[in-house]
């Protein structure tokens, strides 16, 4: 059995090339500090030292590298990734993300894992992303189906993480993974989560 490790999967690579994003491509440091991604600097580093100490050490891992996760609120409150979303529903952030990313149900992310730790023929990274869009289609999605909500009508001015790409799941669909859930089922499971919690 591999230990199974979740880290994000970013995008933010050079705008020189790369349409579709799979195991092999890293988010590359240099491009996150210019723009301002510490968040995905911090993890890229951190995977990237788990995989030094793994090789050295002999222990087999794998790791799986989930988009922006969506879908069900499962703590008592928000995630700040959830609260993002709650934040951009409620028109509390003035502005919403400039960003084109994959996107990812948390069942699916669950189901990812125990994939990882259970299939024997699991290695490496694994890419775990359902389709890309950018937070403009998301929230046009949303403001038709959940019209009375007063979400952010700006886009951001922020770049660095808008570039258009794909991420190529092949790996993981060959060990037998399902169809990855749609965008509009986690986004649906999501607000549906959050009126049901309160929050909306």
């Amino acid at each position: 059995m591999s230990a199974c490790v979740w880290v994000l999967l970013y995008s933010f690579v050079q705008k020189r090339q790369i349409t579709s994003l799979d195991e092999s491509h890293w988010s590359e440091p240099e491009y996150c500090k210019r723009y301002s991604l510490f968040y995905a600097y911090a993890k890229t580093m951190v995977e990237k030292e788990v995989w030094r100490v793994a090789k050295e050490t002999g222990f087999d891992m794998v790791v799986v590298n989930p988009s922006f996760v969506v879908g069900s609120l499962l703590t008592p409150h928000p995630t700040s990734t959830l609260l993002l979303i709650l934040a951009t529903v409620k028109g509390l952030r003035g502005e919403y993300p400039n960003t084109t990313e994959g996107f990812v149900h948390i069942d699916d992310v669950v189901a990812a894992h125990i994939l990882a730790m259970e299939e024997s023929k699991a290695s490496g990274r694994l890419v775990c992303s359902s389709s890309v869009a950018h937070w403009t289609q998301i929230i046009d999605m949303l403001r038709a189906k959940f019209p009375s909500y007063p979400f952010e009508n700006v886009c951001s001015s922020q770049e660095g993480d808008n570039c258009a790409h794909s991420m190529d799941t092949s790996k993981i669909q060959q060990l037998g993974f399902p169809p990855f859930k749609s965008i509009p089922e986690m986004f649906d499971d999501c607000i549906k989560s959050f009126q049901h919690k309160g929050f909306l």
